[in-house]
């Protein structure tokens, strides 16, 4: 019989947040040598050539020092910013790009990077990370003002100590945070993050939807059930879910899937509240990065949030999680 997600209360463990800073399973097999550029979109091979020289240039500054500091991340202190739509590869190639580095490195979405500050606190995990040689950060937001001045202000630390930093988001860095907040009173945090990257624009594109165009037909309940019926399954209501993602923090979410074989939600309906959007685009995140397949009845998940929501400032991330729900969606239909 399924369990369910809504019993589970996991325990934040710190130590665990930090050994966890690592590419999704998914991507534990991939390198530069398996991504595959599309020959319509030349930026991807570009794209590509670039990184691997990044890597290359970044192990010969492992050994260099600067007054017994390490190099930073490039010649001119500017890491690598990978800009592009929803599925073209960039975390395939930020994940490669992770596995060529030697040494200490981390590998986060920015969620993960602020939930580490929050459990830590600022100074412990400029600690734990400096002493890196790389640190990767996927999926690059900036949601509220205080994110902003935090991440400029870590990166400003990370770099200062040598080091090499990477990136990847759907949106310009000197663009981060327009119409989400007043970003114009923090021009000089976000101008801070545009200077310290190269950006390296990945035009293309959705893989995980080049062969489909719509969100696949929602389940029956008993196909959900169905679904769902194996060693660490979970079947819940859709709201009964939605509710209990408010009494986990986000950095435990991670958490709250282990074990976790298959995920089932009956009576999918509109999200409306945007703080409840939030934390099921986080869910739907980590459910991505641990390729949980999902089984879904009631709404199409292409209608899950609204289309004011989809038109306001959080659009890029709601847009990203429907792309990752539904591709979750189709397991069975390859």
């Amino acid at each position: 019989m399924p369990g369910s997600l809504v019993d589970r209360f996991p325990q934040l463990d710190r130590g665990r947040l930090v050994r966890e800073l690592v590419p999704p399973p998914r991507f534990d097999a991939e390198r530069f040598t398996t991504y595959q550029p599309d020959p319509a979109e030349p930026s991807q091979a570009v794209a590509v050539k670039r990184l691997e020289g990044y890597a290359a240039g970044m192990g010969q500054r492992a050994g260099g020092r600067w007054f017994g500091r390490r190099r930073a991340s490039n010649d001119d202190g500017r890491g690598i910013y990978l800009d592009g739509g929803f599925g073209v590869g960039k975390t395939h190639l930020l994940a490669s790009l992770w596995h060529e580095a030697e040494g200490a490195k981390a590998f986060g979405t920015f969620v993960e990077y602020t939930n580490l500050v929050g459990a830590l606190g600022f100074q412990p995990t400029v600690e734990a990370l400096s002493g890196h040689q790389l640190v990767c950060i996927d999926e690059f937001e900036l949601d509220d003002p205080g994110d902003t001045v935090l991440m400029a202000t870590l990166l400003s630390r990370l770099a200062g100590a040598g080091v090499s930093l990477a990136a990847t988001s759907n949106t310009l860095p000197d663009a981060l945070g327009q119409g989400r907040f007043a970003a114009e009173d923090f021009l000089r945090e976000i101008q801070a993050l545009s200077a310290r990257f190269e950006v390296l624009t990945v035009d293309g594109p959705d893989y995980r939807h080049r062969d489909t165009v719509d969100s696949p037909a929602p389940s029956s309940e008993d196909e959900v059930r169905a679904g769902v019926d194996r060693e660490g399954g979970v079947l819940d209501h859709f709201v009964d879910v939605t509710r209990h993602l408010a009494q986990v923090h986000p950095s435990r979410y991670r958490a709250l899937l282990d074990g976790v074989t298959a995920v089932g939600w009956t009576h999918v309906r509109p999200v409306t509240d945007q703080s409840v959007a939030l934390r099921l685009v986080v869910l739907a995140d980590r459910l991505y990065d641990a390729d949980i397949p999902l089984y879904a009845s009631g709404l199409p998940l292409d209608k899950l949030f609204s289309a004011e929501m989809l038109a306001g400032g959080y659009r890029k991330k709601y847009y990203r999680a429907i792309s990752r729900l539904t591709a979750l969606a189709r397991h069975d239909q390859d």
